[in-house]
């Protein structure tokens, strides 16, 4: 199969740069996957959600990604978050506590940020 050049970054650093062999995400449009020689495309990130970076022989990279887009060019795939967090960076007891707090607030945009975030832990939400 062939790779493809994935970069994940916020507006604050780089998160993740590497070759992949597919990109899931979901945009406002809905679910996409991307593998090497993907049409070229803009996507809108949805929020709450999560983008997951598949690499052979290696383990995925999931990031809590909140707001931003997803472009697919012949160089292949740049997400551009306004804020994005690596699985392994989110304390899931914290992102749990903040979800609870942005439902009795009815913070619908902070509930979304902490559903993305227990998303990349592995929680079911």
């Amino acid at each position: 199969m062939t790779e493809l050049h994935v970069a994940l970054v916020s507006v604050e650093r780089e998160i993740w740069s590497g070759e992949a062999d597919q990109v899931n995400a979901r945009t406002t449009e809905g679910e996409i996957g991307i593998l090497a020689g993907h049409a070229t495309l803009l996507g809108q990130l949805a929020e709450g959600f999560t983008v997951t970076i598949r690499r052979s022989g290696g383990e995925d990279i999931t990031a809590a990604v909140h707001g931003g887009f997803l472009s697919v060019t012949d160089e292949g795939v740049t997400i551009l978050a306004e804020r994005a967090e690596l699985s392994e960076e989110i304390d899931q007891s914290r992102a749990q506590a903040a979800l609870e707090k942005a439902r009795s607030e009815d913070d619908e945009s902070a509930a979304l940020r902490a559903e993305s975030r227990l998303r990349a832990t592995g929680q079911l939400v």
